[in-house]
């Protein structure tokens, strides 16, 4: 069997967290994912650490676990675009591809005659996806944009944290995460477009629009009612109760979603007569009597250890859960069912090999191919260059001689 998008070749001028989350993806679904980096330098975050990945001899290796964690199936090559000779090498591999996705601040890959425009009309059915701050247009394209900037200025910092606390964003890079998910997706539906015209185009996707567009319900939630939402903590605006409550050995996230779940939950919990109150008969009721309810609750979940009241409203079809730290995740009989943690061979690691987070898409038909651990930079040029473009040893080394490659 071989992964949906086996046959496809991606050019990936991508860096950092965005783009590499993107291209991935794509490698993960089984395209040809060509990282095209600078030579002697490569992406930045190969030393966004530590940690790092552990060496042989006791020591680090170069590659963190920051670049680790978006750079899985990629073949790393080494060009040097600001130099005439890469540019002409860049352009004779963009010719072999189908997909490009790039990550340059407006207008940075025209000065290397390397744009969309510049291409397009020698190659019509590349897909050119181009990730900034703030898209190619509007009044910020030219700023540099970064994840951080994202969450605060696309109001997502606003609605995180205590009520009473300061705005905070979200624990990882979600503002990058999510804009090339949403570039994997654009990707597809292009290539959709070209299956059925033979054209390809441009993509535009900014850090901002994408991070205001998954404000979803509580964006939503203004522009119905023109109120602005506040920082809520771990509740939850709409549904009540929805909450990490304590228990009689530490938390307990409690999340009832409709009024029958609450009624079940009130019976496991030894409070039948909540769900009869007519401050808390119906989740609209609940939510207007939030304080009420929550000032009740956390005598009751205290009466109970986490595990009573997991598994007990699990067998109820209530949703309730641990808070589980990060090894506990990986820990979990769940998630290690689901392989979502893997590892790959990786050679100069102590190991010999590296673990990593698994792909979360599982298909009957055409399963994720995890064909390459992440590369060190620029270790597959030579096979690419001869693979794709014939070029031999004597002018690859010349080409490395002049810092080309």
């Amino acid at each position: 069997m071989t992964a949906p998008l086996s046959g496809l070749r991606v050019f990936d001028l991508t860096r950092i967290l965005a783009g590499p989350t993107c291209t991935q993806l794509l490698g993960d679904l089984g395209a040809d994912v060509i990282k095209i980096e600078r030579p002697g330098q490569g992406d930045d975050t190969r030393k966004w650490g530590p940690p790092f990945v552990p060496g042989p001899d006791g020591g680090d290796t170069t590659e963190s676990a920051y670049y680790l964690s978006a750079n899985r199936n990629k073949r790393s090559v080494s060009i040097d675009i600001s130099k005439p000779e890469g540019q002409a090498l860049a352009k004779r591999l963009i010719g072999f591809c189908d997909i490009l996705v790039e990550n340059f601040k407006v207008g940075n890959l025209a000065r290397y005659g390397l744009g969309y425009d510049d291409l397009k009309a020698s190659n019509p059915g590349l897909i050119y996806c181009s990730i900034t701050g703030f898209g190619q247009t509007g009044p910020y394209a030219s700023r540099a944009g970064y994840d951080y900037l994202a969450q605060g200025m696309g109001g997502m910092m606003s609605l995180t944290g205590e009520a009473d606390g300061e705005p905070v964003k979200v624990g990882i890079g979600i503002a990058d995460i999510m804009c090339g998910m949403y570039a994997s997706s654009a990707i597809l539906a292009a290539l959709h477009h070209r299956g059925m015209t033979g054209l390809g185009q441009h993509i535009d996707l900014g850090l901002l629009d994408t991070q205001v567009a998954w404000l979803s319900y509580e964006g939503s939630n203004y522009l119905t009612s023109g109120e602005v939402p506040k920082r809520q903590g771990n509740e939850h605006p709409n549904i009540v109760p929805y909450k990490v409550m304590p228990c009689a050995d530490g938390h307990v996230i409690i999340a009832v979603g409709n009024d029958a779940q609450f009624a079940r939950f009130c019976a496991f919990a030894g409070c039948p007569e909540l769900a009869e109150d007519e401050r808390f008969l119906t989740n609209a009721s609940r939510v207007r009597n939030r304080e009420a309810l929550y000032a009740l609750l956390p005598d009751i979940t205290r009466q109970k250890p986490q595990k009573a009241w997991v598994e007990g409203l699990a067998e109820l079809g209530v949703p309730s859960g641990p808070v589980n730290t990060v090894d506990q995740v990986f820990a979990d009989p769940q998630v290690l069912a689901r392989d979502m943690k893997i590892s790959m061979p990786y050679a100069g690691s102590a190991k010999a090999e590296v673990d990593l987070i698994g792909n979360p898409i599982k298909f009957s038909e055409t399963p994720v191919d995890y064909r390459f651990a992440p590369p060190r930079a620029g270790q597959d040029s030579d096979s690419v260059f001869e693979e794709l473009l014939d070029i031999g040893p004597e002018e690859r080394a010349r080409l490395r001689g002049k810092g080309v490659i």
